[in-house]
């Protein structure tokens, strides 16, 4: 019996390159089904959250992007944000939004977003914002009212009011739990903590400089 002629190697691995994901367009995974809204107090652990089986209307609004949040604090800066935890409709949706409000001055610190990228749409104001590639290359922009700017997923980035007036964003994410990671606050307040040879090292520093920048980042006891 004659053999059948087998495909060569290279488009075997072009079919099978095919078939896979691509994790550089991926954001959460698909949904299966209509609706799957997140049951918050499940103890299953899932890639996402459980569905609930009994769902409201109300599963799938938020108001609390409305209205301006408290910036009386140590950056200036607040996010109030419309993700799963808050919204249980967005589970297996993968999407989800945030305001953030600055007073005068006020900074959004460097942080990342693991699982999302994130736009911007300026309410209003004037913010000097920016991201910085893993080639150290920072790309830097003064956006206003109506302007869009949009921070590629997993790079670190920031945002920072330089006027004399309160600013305000709606932020958009490709994620229903985009995560947030501040430089600072990972690498100071971590717990248990990082060890201080590693942070005398990495930023070229003595001892009590860094108990003090734990001091001043440490989140206020109430």
């Amino acid at each position: 019996m004659a053999r059948r002629p087998s495909l060569p190697c290279a488009v075997v691995g072009i079919l099978l390159l095919a078939l896979l994901p691509s994790p550089s367009t991926a954001g959460d995974p698909d949904l299966l089904q209509d609706i799957c809204v997140a049951d918050l107090t499940s103890a299953v652990k899932v890639n996402g959250f459980a569905c609930r089986a009994a769902v409201t209307e109300d599963d799938f609004y938020f108001k609390g992007l409305a209205a301006a949040g408290n910036t009386n604090n140590t950056y200036g800066s607040v996010v109030t944000g419309a993700n799963v935890e808050k919204l249980p409709g967005l589970n297996t949706l993968g999407v989800s939004m945030s305001r953030i409000d600055y007073a005068p001055g006020g900074l959004n610190p460097p942080h990342t977003h693991p699982r999302a990228t994130e736009m911007v749409f300026v309410l209003q104001g004037t913010l000097d914002v920016g991201f910085i590639t893993t080639a150290n290359k920072l790309y830097a922009k003064t956006i206003s009212a109506g302007d869009v700017f949009v921070f590629p997923r997993g790079l670190v980035h920031f945002q920072k009011n330089n006027g004399d007036t309160p600013a305000a964003v709606i932020s958009a994410f490709n994620s229903q739990l985009p995560g947030t990671q501040s430089l600072a606050m990972t690498l100071f307040t971590a717990s248990p903590e990082v060890p201080n040879g590693v942070l005398t090292k990495a930023f070229q520093v003595g001892t009590k400089e860094v108990e003090k920048i734990k001091s001043r980042v440490a989140p206020k006891k109430s």
